[in-house]
């Protein structure tokens, strides 16, 4: 299996009418299950008044510590109808990220009832154009499998935490609390010569989940 992967760019949703329905695609980045809930769980919270908020994703199933370079990663596929008829919604929906080989990937598509029925035909073609639009607004990248890792440090070391960290290029986010925290987001191919270098650095003083 290639190192590399397609996922869409960023969030992103569009919007349009079908015979009064108002039709609104979601789609996100996610790198775990927990991530796809955590949008489909958003989105349904954000559109609580919708008729149906119909999700769809396919993301690496297990931990990303789990998992090594260049291994086949298995995914979880994952389609629900939300109400609409049996296999209406979820499943084209999920189809579209199928044929389009994307991954890490989440959709949501919210439907508010216009008052006229579609027909199974007219949804399916409904929430499929929903998840393409969305993933046409948001762009399709190419991306490396990457994993999470949280460094905890006192706030003597975590000048040099930090040093290193910018210096390796990644996605990182810091909590300045009774520790420092920092979470990054690391390329799998990255990461043991991340962690030999931070704790080079420190002496081993530092924390990596």
């Amino acid at each position: 299996m290639s190192d590399t992967y397609r996922t869409v760019a960023e969030r992103a949703t569009a919007t349009f009418e079908v015979r009064g329905s108002e039709f609104l695609g979601h789609v996100a980045p996610a790198d775990t299950v927990e991530e796809a809930e955590a949008f489909v769980e958003a989105v349904g919270a954000e559109y609580a008044d919708a008729t149906h908020n119909v999700p769809a994703y396919r993301v690496p199933a297990g931990e990303a510590s789990e998992r090594t370079p260049g291994s086949d990663v298995m995914l979880r596929e994952y389609g629900d109808d939300d109400g609409e008829p049996s296999g209406s919604a979820g499943k084209p929906a999920l189809n579209v990220l199928e044929k389009r080989d994307l991954r890490n990937v989440v959709a949501v598509v919210t439907r508010y009832y216009g008052g006229t029925n579609l027909g199974v035909g007219g949804l399916a073609r409904a929430y499929s154009r929903a998840v393409k639009d969305a993933v046409d607004e948001a762009g399709v990248v190419e991306e490396r499998p990457h994993r999470r890792l949280v460094v905890s440090t006192d706030y003597d070391d975590s000048g040099t935490i930090r040093g290193v960290i910018e210096s390796s290029g990644v996605e990182f986010e810091a909590d300045y609390d009774e520790r420092v925290r920092f979470e990054l987001r690391v390329p799998l191919v990255e990461v043991n010569d991340l962690v030999e270098r931070l704790n080079d650095a420190t002496s081993g003083r530092v924390e990596i989940e």
